[in-house]
């Protein structure tokens, strides 16, 4: 069994590493369906930027699209099997300051839900019995088909904001079966190195 796997940054430009397993495990504050491991990156200006921060921020959601990287390329991270390729959750308005608030109130449900409604639209890539999935990418954007063999660096879809998800970003997270449900969480480094919560990333 591979207890790790090395895979490229499955995007290109400035993002930032958010809930890093480098940074404490489980990362995300839970096991559950094997994302022990996972990592965020959030997409940012050329100066490590998010969208700003109004008093409008503060008190209602925002239109996903206000943010810089709703949309940005995502890109296959290992070359394999896609195994299955979601693409038909909405991508709902970004919360946060006090509409954060009201939307981790929520997250139960999301969870009782299941995979999908955590995960959004997703892209899940198969290589020697590792599953790397790829989620909350932007509806109608899925550019691959399950049983399609990929190489690194295939275009896969774009940034979104669907699932469980406060802003546009990509989660990743490698898994040891097919099934997310019953499968074990595997350790995943980019290029060799595993960036911490708050590090830029320029790929």
């Amino acid at each position: 069994m591979t207890a790790s796997l090395d895979i490229a940054y499955p995007f290109t430009g400035c993002w930032i590493a958010r809930y890093s397993p480098a940074s404490r495990v489980p990362s995300h504050g839970t096991r559950m369906l094997a994302s022990s491991y996972a990592i965020d990156f959030v997409p940012t200006s050329e100066d490590g930027r998010t969208a700003p921060i109004t008093l409008g921020s503060l008190v209602r959601p925002e239109p996903a699209d206000r943010f810089p990287g709703f949309g940005r390329p995502n890109l296959a991270p290992l070359g394999g099997v896609v195994v299955a390729a979601h693409g038909g959750e909405p991508d709902h308005p970004a919360y946060r300051g006090l509409p954060s608030v009201g939307y981790a109130l929520t997250q139960h449900r999301r969870a009782a839900a299941g995979w999908v409604a955590l995960a959004g639209n997703h892209v899940l890539i198969e290589h020697g019995g590792i599953v790397v999935a790829l989620c909350h990418l932007r509806r109608g954007s899925i550019r691959v088909h399950a049983g399609q063999q990929v190489t690194t660096g295939d275009l896969l879809g774009d940034c979104g904001n669907s699932g469980n998800s406060t802003e546009p970003h990509v989660h990743v997270q490698a898994i040891d079966d097919r099934e997310v449900e019953r499968a074990r969480a595997v350790r995943v480094t980019f290029g060799g190195t595993l960036p911490r919560d708050g590090e830029i990333v320029r790929a």
